[in-house]
């Protein structure tokens, strides 16, 4: 966790009293009325799915940051393979905490383990390559932190986090600048000017594109965008190893073994986040 650069402390802290001031407002009165103050009580985390758990840390430190008097135990690890019928947490202390934080730990955990299940999934299907499944920037707003952690969990790689920590030239910042030439002149000397030390990725639509890019040079990471398997393949014998290769556009599960197969070391898949069932969690009093 401490190793995601996007994920702190005081980001995480931000959050969980956002999420928890969204639900619970003035008051849970459904609590306040039903459940005597000095009531203790407990719960267990209920898996309901198989697939791959995320959310367990979190889960924890929400429990405790609305109540610091509730015990929370964990009986797995993020990232670990789950079936049904395990149990993640047991948490005890004041009944009315418990009911008052359910939901929203519940819907933490149930998106992020069904993205982190996603991620390890489309990992499995490519792993006789050398490519690996990297998410986008289409994800929940408000909820990105948490998505690309979860991306992490199943085994995946994070892409940017946002638009401030990598330039990507996509075909419209192309089209706009006047070519990929222009395009890339500008930004490299926008980033002298700006002394920032950010990574340069080219999206490319034509093995037109390629050649250009590799004529001018002086950028970290090639895109291949909706090419077709052939055109990919040349695509990458023509990189020939000098840049990190990158497919995107419309990767499906269907199509994402033969991406792969081409010889990309990086797949990106909006899906990962954007398209997600989530995971059967419950908490169920114990």
């Amino acid at each position: 966790m401490k190793n995601l650069p996007y994920l702190s402390d005081e980001k995480l802290d931000q959050f969980i009293r956002a999420v928890l001031a969204e639900d619970i407002g003035p008051g849970d009165h459904s609590t306040l009325a039903s459940i005597p103050a000095e009531r203790e009580g407990s719960a267990r985390l209920l898996i309901k799915d198989s697939g791959i758990i995320a959310g367990l840390e979190l889960a924890k430190k929400i429990f405790q940051t609305y109540e610091p008097r509730l015990q929370v135990d964990l009986l797995l690890a993020d990232g670990s393979e789950v079936q049904q019928g395990d149990i993640g947490l047991l948490v005890q202390g004041p009944a009315a905490a418990i009911l008052s934080t359910e939901r929203v730990v519940l819907n933490c955990l149930q998106r992020m383990s069904g993205i982190a299940t996603k991620t390890h999934y489309f990992n499995s299907l490519i792993a006789h390559t050398k490519a690996r499944v990297m998410d986008t920037r289409k994800t929940t707003p408000g909820f990105r932190m948490l998505e690309k952690w979860a991306v992490i969990l199943g085994g995946g790689l994070n892409h940017r986090y946002a638009l401030y920590d990598m330039v990507m030239l996509k075909d419209n910042h192309i089209d706009f600048a006047g070519g990929i030439e222009a395009a890339i002149r500008a930004t490299q000397a926008y980033l002298k000017a700006e002394n920032l030390q950010l990574k340069i990725e080219v999206e490319t639509r034509t093995l037109g594109d390629v050649e250009e890019v590799l004529r001018v040079g002086g950028i970290d990471l090639i895109m291949l965008d909706n090419m077709d398997y052939p055109t990919m393949r040349r695509a990458v014998a023509l990189i020939d190893g000098r840049f990190p290769v990158e497919a995107s556009g419309g990767v499906t599960e269907k199509t994402l073994r033969d991406v792969a197969e081409c010889g990309v070391d990086y797949i990106s898949i909006g899906a990962l986040t954007h398209h997600v069932k989530s995971m059967d969690i419950s908490l169920k009093a114990c």
